[in-house]
């Protein structure tokens, strides 16, 4: 079968494209006939070695994948054989035309729902509804989300005012963007290409003050975003860095502003993501929440996939097609 692997850490380049034997289920597995595979920003940060890599190269690369369940290993639910479903592999391998999954991470993918939705929305959208709850808006609150135009801040400034968000100012990166951040339901948007754009904020907000603040960009912006937040009760819930960093922000940051900082990440979280994949494709099948798919590309472009993500070139999520 054709598959995608990942030679070493680097570039796009490293993404070869190889034919391999294809993989039989194990006892717990299922054997899934891929239809669809979302190209993931942290999975292009594993490939460039942000993060320790967590299995030996060369591997067949990629974390999720939907399609059609074809087999079953030993003590599998016979139920699922036929199914479409999303899945997830901590082992990678879905980027390829068939994958292996644990059947305990198989989503079923309601009826109505298309394989690439399926695909573009899962990740995203899984992060951003314990996001939401995690931060508990009653109704009155001014929020923050930054990177709205794309991945879970998009799905965040879709689904906050559901959640209780009174007002919702975004960042996003250039005049396209902004006008994708606004359609997905912000009030107020700014740029944060703008190197200046915290104070931009400071303006926007005139004697107002920032109540919640979804930090994906993190680094020193984060701290400049600290004196712009309610004093007592600002809440901070910090789940990315797309500056490179994580928000640079210390205790006694927090303790003199009276405010908190919620750390979105490790396996409790991620329990919650994964978690949530099934209200996630519900609402994208009724239509409650858009899935945000960039483009569709053939399997053997994932580099290319990889590097217009580098480049910020997308608006949505790409979705490899195993057959073209």
């Amino acid at each position: 079968m054709q598959a995608i692997v990942m030679t070493a850490t680097g570039g796009p380049e490293v993404l070869e494209v190889r034919d391999v034997s294809a993989p039989r289920p194990q006892r717990g597995e299922v054997l899934v006939r891929t239809e669809a595979i979302p190209v993931l920003f942290p999975e292009t940060m594993l490939r460039a070695g942000a993060f320790p890599m967590p299995a030996p190269l060369p591997l067949v690369f990629g974390t999720q994948a939907a399609g059609v369940v074809t087999e079953l290993g030993p003590d599998t639910d016979p139920a699922l054989l036929g199914r479409r479903v999303l899945v997830a592999s901590n082992s990678f391998g879905t980027y390829a035309e068939q994958v292996c999954a644990p059947a305990e991470s198989a989503v079923l993918i309601p009826d109505g729902l298309t394989a690439e939705a399926a695909a573009a929305v899962s990740m995203s959208g899984s992060v951003a509804l314990p996001l939401l709850e995690t931060a508990r808006l009653t109704g009155t609150e001014t929020v923050l989300i930054e990177a709205a135009a794309t991945g879970v801040g998009a799905y965040l400034t879709q689904l906050a005012k559901e959640f209780g968000a009174a007002r919702i100012i975004a960042t996003a990166g250039g005049p396209a963007k902004a006008d994708l951040a606004r359609a997905n339901g912000a009030d107020e948007v700014i740029d944060h290409n703008d190197p200046e754009w915290p104070r931009r904020l400071r303006e926007l907000l005139g004697d107002t003050t920032l109540d919640v603040v979804f930090d994906s960009i993190g680094g020193e912006s984060a701290t400049a975003l600290l004196d712009l937040m309610t004093p007592l009760r600002g809440h901070l819930l910090s789940y990315g860095w797309l500056s490179g960093a994580p928000a640079q922000v210390t205790a006694m940051d927090l303790i003199m502003r009276g405010l908190t900082l919620t750390g979105c990440s490790g396996p409790a979280w991620l329990a919650g993501v994964a978690a949530a994949r099934t209200a996630v494709l519900a609402r994208a099948a009724t239509g409650a929440l858009t899935p945000l798919v960039d483009r569709v590309l053939p399997l053997d472009q994932a580099a290319r996939a990889h590097q217009l993500i580098a480049d910020r070139a997308v608006k949505g999520t790409i979705v490899l097609h195993p057959r073209g």
